[in-house]
Protein backbone atom coordinates (compact mmCIF):
# COMPACT_ATOMS: atom_id res chain seq x y z
CA UNK A 1 0.00 0.00 0.00
CA UNK A 2 1.24 3.45 -0.71
CA UNK A 3 -0.77 6.78 0.92
CA UNK A 4 -0.44 8.92 -1.34
CA UNK A 5 0.34 12.36 0.16
CA UNK A 6 0.34 11.37 4.04
CA UNK A 7 4.17 10.95 4.48
CA UNK A 8 5.35 14.29 2.04
CA UNK A 9 7.16 16.95 3.12
CA UNK A 10 4.28 18.71 2.46
CA UNK A 11 2.25 17.65 5.09
CA UNK A 12 4.71 16.56 7.53
CA UNK A 13 7.01 19.65 7.77
CA UNK A 14 5.16 22.62 5.90
CA UNK A 15 6.65 25.45 7.53
CA UNK A 16 10.09 26.09 8.82
CA UNK A 17 9.21 25.26 12.58
CA UNK A 18 6.36 23.23 12.46
CA UNK A 19 5.90 19.63 12.19
CA UNK A 20 2.22 17.23 11.79
CA UNK A 21 2.91 13.18 12.61
CA UNK A 22 -0.66 12.20 13.00
CA UNK A 23 -1.92 10.86 9.74
CA UNK A 24 1.83 9.05 8.89
CA UNK A 25 1.70 7.04 12.77
CA UNK A 26 -2.09 6.45 11.42
CA UNK A 27 -1.18 4.90 8.56
CA UNK A 28 1.73 2.79 10.31
CA UNK A 29 -0.56 1.28 12.77
CA UNK A 30 -3.12 0.34 10.28
CA UNK A 31 -0.51 -1.38 8.41
CA UNK A 32 0.61 -3.17 10.97
CA UNK A 33 -2.95 -3.99 12.09
CA UNK A 34 -3.64 -5.65 8.43
CA UNK A 35 -0.33 -6.95 7.87
CA UNK A 36 -0.25 -4.80 4.96
CA UNK A 37 3.80 -3.99 3.33
CA UNK A 38 4.11 -0.46 3.03
CA UNK A 39 5.95 2.08 0.27
CA UNK A 40 6.68 5.52 1.91
CA UNK A 41 5.67 7.78 -0.92
CA UNK A 42 8.19 10.56 0.70
CA UNK A 43 10.11 12.06 -1.79
CA UNK A 44 12.24 15.04 -1.76
CA UNK A 45 10.26 16.27 -5.12
CA UNK A 46 7.51 19.05 -6.44
CA UNK A 47 4.58 18.07 -4.14
CA UNK A 48 6.36 19.99 -1.52
CA UNK A 49 4.88 23.00 0.84
CA UNK A 50 3.94 26.67 -0.43
CA UNK A 51 6.92 27.86 2.19
CA UNK A 52 9.46 25.80 0.32
CA UNK A 53 8.27 27.74 -3.06
CA UNK A 54 8.56 30.80 -2.39
CA UNK A 55 11.23 32.49 -4.70
CA UNK A 56 12.92 34.22 -1.34
CA UNK A 57 14.27 30.54 0.30
CA UNK A 58 17.61 30.58 0.29
CA UNK A 59 19.87 27.37 -0.11
CA UNK A 60 20.46 27.41 3.35
CA UNK A 61 17.26 27.53 4.42
CA UNK A 62 16.19 24.49 1.91
CA UNK A 63 19.08 22.84 3.16
CA UNK A 64 18.28 22.80 6.73
CA UNK A 65 14.61 21.71 5.87
CA UNK A 66 15.25 18.62 4.14
CA UNK A 67 18.08 17.72 5.95
CA UNK A 68 15.31 18.43 9.16
CA UNK A 69 12.66 16.28 7.21
CA UNK A 70 14.75 13.46 5.77
CA UNK A 71 16.19 12.74 9.18
CA UNK A 72 12.99 12.53 11.07
CA UNK A 73 11.23 10.74 8.38
CA UNK A 74 13.74 7.85 8.64
CA UNK A 75 14.10 7.96 12.22
CA UNK A 76 10.98 7.69 12.66
CA UNK A 77 9.82 5.39 9.92
CA UNK A 78 12.25 3.42 8.22
CA UNK A 79 13.22 0.56 11.08
CA UNK A 80 9.03 -0.36 10.90
CA UNK A 81 8.88 -3.67 10.10
CA UNK A 82 5.78 -3.09 7.88
CA UNK A 83 7.79 -0.15 5.56
CA UNK A 84 9.17 -1.76 2.69
CA UNK A 85 10.41 0.52 0.34
CA UNK A 86 11.19 4.82 0.76
CA UNK A 87 10.38 6.98 -2.40
CA UNK A 88 13.96 9.23 -1.71
CA UNK A 89 13.28 11.71 -4.91
CA UNK A 90 10.86 12.08 -7.58
CA UNK A 91 10.04 14.37 -10.65
CA UNK A 92 13.91 15.26 -11.14
CA UNK A 93 13.95 15.15 -14.37
CA UNK A 94 11.61 17.67 -16.99
CA UNK A 95 9.09 15.61 -19.10
CA UNK A 96 8.46 18.79 -21.10
CA UNK A 97 9.68 22.13 -21.86
CA UNK A 98 8.98 24.92 -19.45
CA UNK A 99 9.66 28.55 -19.91
CA UNK A 100 10.36 31.18 -16.75
CA UNK A 101 11.46 34.39 -16.34
CA UNK A 102 12.62 34.25 -13.02
CA UNK A 103 14.52 31.17 -12.88
CA UNK A 104 14.57 30.36 -16.91
CA UNK A 105 13.73 27.74 -19.59
CA UNK A 106 13.97 24.22 -19.22
CA UNK A 107 14.16 21.67 -21.38
CA UNK A 108 12.87 17.89 -21.66
CA UNK A 109 15.48 15.86 -20.40
CA UNK A 110 17.07 18.37 -18.47
CA UNK A 111 16.59 18.96 -14.10
CA UNK A 112 13.41 20.29 -13.66
CA UNK A 113 13.55 23.20 -11.36
CA UNK A 114 12.16 26.07 -9.79
CA UNK A 115 9.62 28.54 -11.20
CA UNK A 116 8.53 32.44 -10.17
CA UNK A 117 5.82 32.09 -7.48
CA UNK A 118 4.21 29.42 -5.69
CA UNK A 119 1.25 28.57 -7.44
CA UNK A 120 2.96 26.72 -10.92
CA UNK A 121 4.22 22.62 -10.44
CA UNK A 122 7.92 23.62 -9.71
CA UNK A 123 10.84 21.76 -7.61
CA UNK A 124 12.77 24.44 -5.97
CA UNK A 125 14.72 22.37 -4.29
CA UNK A 126 17.04 23.23 -7.08
CA UNK A 127 17.40 26.04 -5.45
CA UNK A 128 20.46 24.62 -3.13
CA UNK A 129 22.73 24.19 -6.00
CA UNK A 130 24.72 21.68 -8.08
CA UNK A 131 27.77 19.40 -8.28
CA UNK A 132 29.63 21.77 -10.42
CA UNK A 133 32.00 18.77 -11.47
CA UNK A 134 29.52 15.84 -12.15
CA UNK A 135 28.63 15.35 -15.84
CA UNK A 136 25.29 15.83 -15.60
CA UNK A 137 25.99 18.44 -13.32
CA UNK A 138 23.78 16.67 -9.84
CA UNK A 139 21.49 18.48 -8.09
CA UNK A 140 22.97 19.28 -4.59
CA UNK A 141 19.24 18.28 -3.09
CA UNK A 142 18.99 14.79 -5.00
CA UNK A 143 23.07 13.95 -2.66
CA UNK A 144 21.45 15.28 0.18
CA UNK A 145 18.15 13.38 0.06
CA UNK A 146 20.30 9.83 -0.77
CA UNK A 147 23.04 10.27 1.77
CA UNK A 148 20.63 10.36 4.63
CA UNK A 149 18.39 7.92 3.28
CA UNK A 150 21.63 5.45 3.18
CA UNK A 151 22.91 6.84 6.65
CA UNK A 152 19.26 5.95 8.70
CA UNK A 153 17.47 3.30 6.92
CA UNK A 154 18.65 -0.24 7.19
CA UNK A 155 19.40 -2.50 4.05
CA UNK A 156 15.99 -4.43 3.86
CA UNK A 157 14.54 -0.67 2.83
CA UNK A 158 14.21 -0.22 -0.61
CA UNK A 159 15.14 3.18 -1.11
CA UNK A 160 13.91 4.39 -4.49
CA UNK A 161 14.05 7.00 -7.56
CA UNK A 162 10.55 7.91 -8.91
CA UNK A 163 10.18 9.71 -11.83
CA UNK A 164 7.00 10.48 -14.61
CA UNK A 165 6.32 10.81 -17.91
CA UNK A 166 5.60 8.82 -21.17
CA UNK A 167 8.88 6.87 -20.58
CA UNK A 168 10.96 9.62 -23.00
CA UNK A 169 14.55 8.18 -24.14
CA UNK A 170 16.20 11.65 -23.23
CA UNK A 171 14.82 11.09 -20.01
CA UNK A 172 15.45 7.56 -18.66
CA UNK A 173 18.99 8.04 -20.07
CA UNK A 174 19.79 10.74 -18.02
CA UNK A 175 18.38 8.70 -14.89
CA UNK A 176 20.62 5.99 -15.82
CA UNK A 177 23.44 8.10 -15.25
CA UNK A 178 21.91 9.77 -11.56
CA UNK A 179 22.16 6.15 -10.71
CA UNK A 180 25.86 5.56 -11.84
CA UNK A 181 26.70 9.03 -10.10
CA UNK A 182 24.73 8.24 -6.37
CA UNK A 183 26.09 4.90 -6.02
CA UNK A 184 29.71 6.74 -7.08
CA UNK A 185 29.33 8.43 -4.24
CA UNK A 186 28.56 5.63 -1.91
CA UNK A 187 24.80 6.16 -1.43
CA UNK A 188 22.43 2.67 -2.06
CA UNK A 189 20.02 2.84 -4.74
CA UNK A 190 18.30 -0.17 -4.96
CA UNK A 191 15.39 0.65 -7.47
CA UNK A 192 13.19 2.90 -10.11
CA UNK A 193 10.26 3.96 -10.23
CA UNK A 194 8.01 5.07 -13.06
CA UNK A 195 4.98 7.16 -12.42
CA UNK A 196 3.09 5.96 -15.65
CA UNK A 197 0.22 8.36 -16.16
CA UNK A 198 -0.32 7.64 -19.85
CA UNK A 199 -3.23 7.61 -22.17
CA UNK A 200 -4.99 4.40 -23.87
CA UNK A 201 -2.86 3.66 -26.78
CA UNK A 202 0.49 4.53 -25.20
CA UNK A 203 1.58 1.16 -26.46
CA UNK A 204 1.15 1.38 -30.21
CA UNK A 205 3.04 4.38 -30.39
CA UNK A 206 6.32 3.27 -31.54
CA UNK A 207 9.30 2.48 -29.36
CA UNK A 208 7.16 2.66 -26.02
CA UNK A 209 6.82 -0.94 -24.99
CA UNK A 210 10.27 -1.39 -26.57
CA UNK A 211 11.96 1.00 -24.77
CA UNK A 212 10.34 0.05 -21.29
CA UNK A 213 11.40 -3.55 -22.09
CA UNK A 214 15.07 -3.06 -22.24
CA UNK A 215 14.93 -0.76 -19.45
CA UNK A 216 13.63 -2.94 -16.98
CA UNK A 217 16.63 -5.52 -18.43
CA UNK A 218 18.77 -2.83 -17.44
CA UNK A 219 17.83 -2.15 -14.15
CA UNK A 220 18.00 -5.95 -13.30
CA UNK A 221 21.45 -6.26 -14.68
CA UNK A 222 22.42 -3.41 -12.41
CA UNK A 223 20.75 -4.46 -9.44
CA UNK A 224 18.23 -2.33 -9.14
CA UNK A 225 14.38 -3.19 -8.55
CA UNK A 226 12.04 -1.57 -11.32
CA UNK A 227 9.06 -0.45 -9.97
CA UNK A 228 5.69 0.93 -11.42
CA UNK A 229 4.38 3.21 -8.80
CA UNK A 230 1.53 5.35 -9.68
CA UNK A 231 -0.23 3.91 -12.87
CA UNK A 232 -3.36 4.80 -14.24
CA UNK A 233 -4.57 5.23 -18.09
CA UNK A 234 -6.24 8.30 -19.10
CA UNK A 235 -9.29 7.95 -21.59
CA UNK A 236 -9.46 12.06 -21.80
CA UNK A 237 -12.43 11.87 -23.93
CA UNK A 238 -14.51 10.12 -21.74
CA UNK A 239 -15.69 7.93 -24.14
CA UNK A 240 -16.79 4.85 -22.57
CA UNK A 241 -17.14 2.85 -25.27
CA UNK A 242 -13.17 3.18 -24.93
CA UNK A 243 -12.58 1.24 -21.96
CA UNK A 244 -11.83 -2.43 -23.72
CA UNK A 245 -8.82 -0.20 -25.90
CA UNK A 246 -7.60 1.12 -21.99
CA UNK A 247 -7.59 -2.90 -21.16
CA UNK A 248 -5.09 -3.54 -23.68
CA UNK A 249 -2.81 -1.04 -22.91
CA UNK A 250 -2.78 -1.96 -19.10
CA UNK A 251 -2.76 -5.77 -20.54
CA UNK A 252 0.62 -4.62 -22.50
CA UNK A 253 2.41 -2.35 -19.90
CA UNK A 254 1.55 -5.41 -16.95
CA UNK A 255 2.96 -8.46 -19.43
CA UNK A 256 5.69 -6.56 -20.03
CA UNK A 257 6.60 -6.21 -16.54
CA UNK A 258 5.58 -9.50 -16.12
CA UNK A 259 8.75 -11.16 -18.50
CA UNK A 260 11.14 -10.18 -16.35
CA UNK A 261 9.84 -11.83 -13.34
CA UNK A 262 12.74 -14.22 -13.14
CA UNK A 263 15.61 -11.33 -13.14
CA UNK A 264 14.73 -9.95 -10.40
CA UNK A 265 12.00 -7.39 -8.35
CA UNK A 266 9.32 -5.59 -10.36
CA UNK A 267 6.03 -4.04 -9.12
CA UNK A 268 2.97 -2.78 -10.03
CA UNK A 269 0.78 -0.23 -8.18
CA UNK A 270 -2.39 2.23 -8.94
CA UNK A 271 -2.94 5.44 -8.80
CA UNK A 272 -5.86 5.07 -6.52
CA UNK A 273 -9.16 3.27 -7.26
CA UNK A 274 -11.89 5.58 -8.13
CA UNK A 275 -12.44 8.33 -10.69
CA UNK A 276 -13.26 10.75 -8.57
CA UNK A 277 -10.19 9.99 -6.19
CA UNK A 278 -7.97 11.73 -8.92
CA UNK A 279 -7.78 15.42 -10.07
CA UNK A 280 -9.35 14.29 -13.58
CA UNK A 281 -12.14 12.25 -12.83
CA UNK A 282 -14.00 12.70 -16.50
CA UNK A 283 -10.59 11.41 -17.82
CA UNK A 284 -11.67 7.91 -16.66
CA UNK A 285 -8.31 6.46 -15.88
CA UNK A 286 -8.97 4.18 -12.75
CA UNK A 287 -9.93 0.61 -12.86
CA UNK A 288 -12.89 1.23 -11.19
CA UNK A 289 -15.20 3.94 -11.62
CA UNK A 290 -17.17 5.64 -9.42
CA UNK A 291 -19.66 3.45 -8.76
CA UNK A 292 -17.63 0.37 -7.68
CA UNK A 293 -17.67 -1.08 -11.45
CA UNK A 294 -14.33 -2.85 -12.24
CA UNK A 295 -13.31 -1.79 -16.00
CA UNK A 296 -12.54 -4.16 -18.29
CA UNK A 297 -8.81 -3.20 -17.55
CA UNK A 298 -8.66 -5.30 -14.03
CA UNK A 299 -10.36 -8.37 -15.88
CA UNK A 300 -7.51 -7.81 -17.72
CA UNK A 301 -4.73 -7.62 -15.93
CA UNK A 302 -6.01 -10.20 -13.42
CA UNK A 303 -5.59 -12.35 -16.77
CA UNK A 304 -2.13 -11.56 -17.24
CA UNK A 305 -1.34 -12.66 -14.15
CA UNK A 306 -2.80 -16.12 -14.52
CA UNK A 307 -1.25 -16.58 -17.85
CA UNK A 308 2.24 -16.21 -16.15
CA UNK A 309 1.61 -18.23 -13.13
CA UNK A 310 0.02 -21.18 -15.65
CA UNK A 311 2.75 -21.20 -18.29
Amino acid sequence: MTPANDFKQSYIHPTYDSWRWELPDNWITYAKDKKIRLRLHSPISPQCSKWVKEDNRTPEELTRMLEEYMTQLCIRYANQPNVQWIDVVNETIAKENVKDPVFGDQKRGEWFGARQGTSLWENPWTIIGFDEESEIRTPLYINKAFEIATQYAPSGVKLIINQHGNFEEVVWERMKKLVSYLREKGYRVDGLGWQAHIDTGWEKIPGNVERLDKFISWCHQHSLEFHITEMNVWIKDGDTTRETEQAETYGKVTSTLLKHVHEGVVGISFWNVRDEDTPNEKWMGCLWDNAGRARPGYERIKQELINHITQ
